[in-house]
This record gives C-alpha cells, structure tokens and sequence, in this order.
C-alpha cells in the first residue's frame, strides 16, 4: 500500500507535508553543520589582534544567537508546505523531527553548543569574564528553549504572533 501512496505522487520531491520535519536527517548535515561553525571561528580568528580565547567566545555567543534566530525565533516554513498552515505558528525547533523530543537530531542540537561553549571556556584559560558571557549565552539561547517545558510556550507573550 505504501508503494502506490508514494506512485500517486507524481511530480512532488517528497511526500511529508512539511519537509522541515526531515530535512535534519539528510546525509552529512550533522558534518556540514559543523564545517559551519570551524569556518565561521576562522573568519572570526583571522580578524588581526583577536586572541584564541576571544575568538571562541565570539564564536560561542554568533553560534548561540543565530541558532536561536534559526530555531526558537523564525516561524513557519522557507517554503510552501502542504500541511494546511499547522506550521505557521511553530518555530523550527517545534518542527524538527514532527515535534518529537530528544531525538538523535535534537540531541546533536543540545550538545553541539555546549562543546562550543566547553572549547571557548577552556582556549579562554577559564577567564571570568568570559564564562560568564558564555555560560548566560548558553542557558539563555541554546539550553532553555530547547527544554520540553518550554514546547510551543511563549513567555511574556514574546513571538506569540
């Protein structure tokens, strides 16, 4: 049956309504996410007089502030999903995965800014100063939304619309 579902479909590239559900669990994105973050430290380290510790606290705080626009800010879909609306009020966390929690692709998420936040700590020979900015970055922007309390809540009204 599931065969002649999918030979119906003539002339669409997928069959899920929303194509955000899976996209995450295509070959190599978990490595090109990653080759992402390295390039966007050595812009940042080729900036001339940066030192390695700034320069992994400035990747730490970029990383964490643009997946936070990427994953807990932005609505909807990039694209036309077939999913009659249901998508235009989710953010793309609360997409990923068909809103299911702690999977392989959501855990990825989670570790991968702490590793960030771990390297920028240590290469920031443990400064103050530094583990704070980082450690407010992390809870603020990559920790707590991911939390299942915090599923398709708004605090404060804030992104509601």
């Amino acid at each position: 049956f599931q065969q002649s579902k999918q030979a119906m479909q003539v002339g669409t590239a997928h069959s899920d309504p929303n194509p955000n559900h899976i996209y995450f669990n295509s070959r190599g994105i978990w490595m090109t996410y990653i080759i992402f973050i390295l390039i966007a430290h050595f812009i940042i380290l080729s900036i001339p007089f940066i030192s390695v510790g700034l320069a992994w606290t400035l990747t730490c705080q970029v990383h964490n502030f643009i997946t936070y626009l990427w994953l807990h800010w932005e609505k909807g879909a990039p694209f036309e999903p077939l999913d009659q609306g249901e998508s235009r009020t989710l953010t793309h966390w609360e997409q990923l995965d068909d809103g299911v929690q702690f999977t392989a692709n959501k855990k990825f998420l989670l570790v991968v800014p702490t590793v960030v936040f771990l390297l920028a700590t240590f290469y920031s020979r443990y400064d103050q100063i530094h583990f704070i900015a980082n450690a407010l970055s992390l809870v603020v922007l990559s920790i707590a939304p991911k939390l299942p309390m915090f599923y398709r809540v708004r605090l404060f009204g804030i992104n509601k619309w």
